[in-house]
């Protein structure tokens, strides 16, 4: 049987990088900026208020206190927005905006709340430093500077700051496109009524939701009966339109193996991981597009997912700890492990005791369990047996 780590290499190398592209600041949001971007201008632009108050020269408002408020006419009124170019004359006042241009001449600004907020004249209560209450244009960027880094994610402070510098768009790693696809003619759509041997499907919902988690875009969730033909026609129909295709199902070894025998003259390989649950896996390239079969019970599915596809998801296109935080933690309770194959056990960590207690039985048909899991834990390949209080390592899920 192939290793964990060496179907984890496969997977890797077929899944890829799209070419860079250029979006638009709302297409941006979470995705890896594939180039070092500029400021184009300086922020502030000009010098501006950062406060609503009366705009003033300092010395004029030197001596001012409470017991002492000095008297200034306002000259102007500036709220933010005004175009023109203003200068405070000496022995003046300008009320002022947050935001707002501050007038040539200016030296500080005084907060309305201490003065009597006068429109015509003002009494200004305190004798403020020169520079006090104004942001100054470049203090924050100066034109020119690098200030977004390639290979960081477009958080929503980075699109403020892209936007502040009127960027319109970012060069950007697009997110991969994925088509999930999920095999069996027993399967039926929420809402149908079931008939004896029907079930509804819910590996093409859970694995979507786990590809946009890891930051893909899902292209669409088809289902195909066990008919090669039908199999065949699904995937025609969205030629072109992914960069990824997941399957889940028909890869074992019975009969009605659709997947397997659609794929089955070389396009992709089927092989056996050591590994539980999960160890009939599927992968290659089919008329130029990525496949990764999957098994059909829900939680192989799923688990394989997380061993095989979404750190290689992640990696191809640049998004940080592509892996999922590893830990060790002391075990609760005492488990047995399948000899020659790692198992990947539901668990649920008690983060205040450090330990960390099976959840569920192994078998991979048993969803309930793994949907409230928040953990896996990793046994190794050599090991069959483990007793509580030894360290398990854990994948946590949370």
């Amino acid at each position: 049987m192939r290793t964990v780590e060496e179907h984890q290499r496969v997977v890797a190398d077929l899944i890829t990088a799209r070419a860079t592209a250029t979006v638009g600041l709302a297409d941006a949001e979470g995705l890896v900026l594939a180039a070092d971007v500029a400021a184009p201008l300086s922020l502030p632009v000009f010098d501006n208020s950062a406060m609503d108050g009366y705009a003033v020269h300092a010395e004029d408002v030197a001596a001012a206190s409470d017991a002492t408020p000095v008297k200034l006419p306002v000259a102007e009124d500036i709220p933010a927005g005004r175009v023109d170019r203003l200068t405070l004359a000496a022995g003046t006042a300008h009320r002022i905006m947050t935001g707002a241009p501050l007038p040539a001449g200016a030296t500080a600004v005084v907060p309305v709340e201490a003065t009597d907020a006068g429109t015509d004249t003002v009494e200004i209560r305190i004798a403020p430093k020169p520079g006090q209450h104004v942001r100054r244009a470049g203090e924050d960027v100066t034109a020119g500077t690098t200030v977004l880094r390639a290979g960081q994610v477009v958080t929503p402070a980075a699109l403020g700051l892209a936007a502040a510098l009127g960027l319109g768009s970012l060069t950007v790693q697009p997110r991969l496109r994925v088509l999930v696809m999920s095999t069996g003619s027993e399967l039926v759509s929420a809402g149908t009524e079931l008939q004896p041997g029907q079930i509804y499907e819910s590996n093409a919902i859970m694995l979507a939701a786990a590809v946009r988690e890891a930051g893909g875009e899902v292209v669409a969730t088809p289902t195909s009966s066990d008919d090669v033909a039908q199999f065949s026609t699904v995937l025609e129909g969205y030629a072109g339109q992914a960069d990824l295709i997941i399957t889940t199902g028909g890869v074992s070894a019975g009969a009605y193996e659709v997947v397997k025998d659609a794929f089955g003259a070389g396009a992709v390989e089927f092989v056996k991981v050591a590994m539980q649950p999960g160890m009939p896996q599927g992968a290659g390239r089919a008329a130029g597009t990525s496949i990764i079969t999957l098994p059909g019970n829900p939680v192989s599915a799923l688990v394989s997912f997380e061993v095989f596809v979404r750190p290689a998801l992640r990696a191809a296109m640049g998004l940080p700890n592509p892996h999922r935080p590893r830990r060790t933690a002391v075990l609760a309770d005492d488990l047995t492990s399948p000899k020659g194959k790692r198992q990947f056990r539901r668990g649920v960590y008690d983060a205040a005791a450090g330990t960390v207690t099976t959840y569920g039985p192994p078998a991979s048909h048993h969803l309930r369990w793994l949907a409230s899991a928040d953990c896996l834990l990793e046994i190794a390949e050599d090991v069959t047996e483990m007793a509580a209080g030894e360290q398990v390592q854990l994948w946590d899920l949370s």
